[in-house]
């Protein structure tokens, strides 16, 4: 597996019934299940060819008695008597994972752990597990192919709050400063300072509200870097 996925094993409990939606290939799940770390498995795909793709995986390994794949949208593809105790959505942009999330959360028992590896829109997945009473248990963040990944893992535990800053750059990240977080972040403070510069020099007038919130995000970055 990738070290991305690696990272994203790491964080499952042992013993758990895993249910991973959008399974890329089903890696993560054979990977487990041959390690034997997990004792059921559910992968989850809305899409033809990734779903034979995972199939393939499964079958080829021997696992097809172990580990189901379903085409569904979703958490749709997990049923009652799977008794899944962890959910992980990988590859995916934030605010996807997010949808998903809160479009079948009569699914979620609220005693399953989430492995989130969102693509970039972290900070509106957070707010969406605040709303929801998901405190975040680890944030970590790596660069693979030139690519910056996050993930967080949550559970279920009642109401918590975050600033909007924690929200924004993750509140376990603000308080470890990882020097892999500190480098996303230099590289973020470029692009947007560019970003910036560009509004600057736009023949049409970019809406205002868009240059003070690129304004406060560059504000907060330097104030991040300076305090590392």
């Amino acid at each position: 597996m990738s070290e991305r996925l690696e990272r994203v094993a790491a964080h499952i409990p042992a013993g758990a019934r895993l249910a991973d939606i959008g399974s890329d290939h089903g890696y993560l799940l054979v990977a487990l299940m041959t390690r034997g770390v997990i004792a059921a498995a559910v992968a989850g795909e809305v899409a033809l060819t990734p779903f034979h793709a995972a199939q393939r995986t499964v079958r080829e390994n021997g696992l097809s008695q172990r580990i189901a794949v379903r085409l569904a949208n979703g958490l749709a593809a997990i049923e009652p008597e799977d008794r899944i105790s962890a959910i992980s959505l990988c590859g995916m942009g934030g605010e996807t994972i997010r949808d998903i999330l809160d479009r079948d959360k009569a699914r979620l028992t609220g005693y399953e752990r989430l492995i989130l590896q969102p693509n970039g829109g972290e900070q509106p997945l957070r707010q969406w597990l605040m709303d929801n009473g998901y405190r975040i248990l680890h944030e970590e963040v790596l660069r693979e192919n030139r690519f910056n990944y996050e993930i967080i893992v949550a559970e279920r535990t009642g109401p918590v709050r975050y600033s909007t800053q924690e929200l924004y750059f993750g509140p376990l990240q603000l308080q470890k400063r990882s020097p892999a977080f500190l480098a996303k972040w230099q590289r973020l403070l470029h692009l947007k300072r560019r970003t910036l510069t560009h509004f600057a020099q736009a023949r049409q007038a970019v809406p205002e509200d868009k240059v003070q919130e690129l304004t406060q995000q560059v504000g907060w970055i330097v104030e991040l870097l300076v305090q590392a």
